[in-house]
């Protein structure tokens, strides 16, 4: 395995550790009811575009395959 790809690995894993961590917070939020919809709405944004990193991440990880 190269360095790059265990570095891509790495990052991958940081994310997703990032992704649950916001979704522990997002979910608390929303059972206490929090009245700081701003706050959850920041929240659930970050989450997508930490969505969005895993996604391009794995395309890049993922060898393309000829059809």
């Amino acid at each position: 395995m190269d360095g790059q790809s265990e570095d891509l690995r790495q990052k991958l894993a940081n994310l997703r550790e990032q992704h649950r961590d916001l979704d522990v917070a997002i979910a608390s939020l929303e059972e206490a009811n929090a009245r700081d919809q701003l706050q959850l709405r920041r929240l659930k944004k970050q989450k997508l575009m930490l969505k969005d990193k895993i996604s391009l991440i794995e395309d890049q990880m993922i060898p393309d395959i000829i059809a």
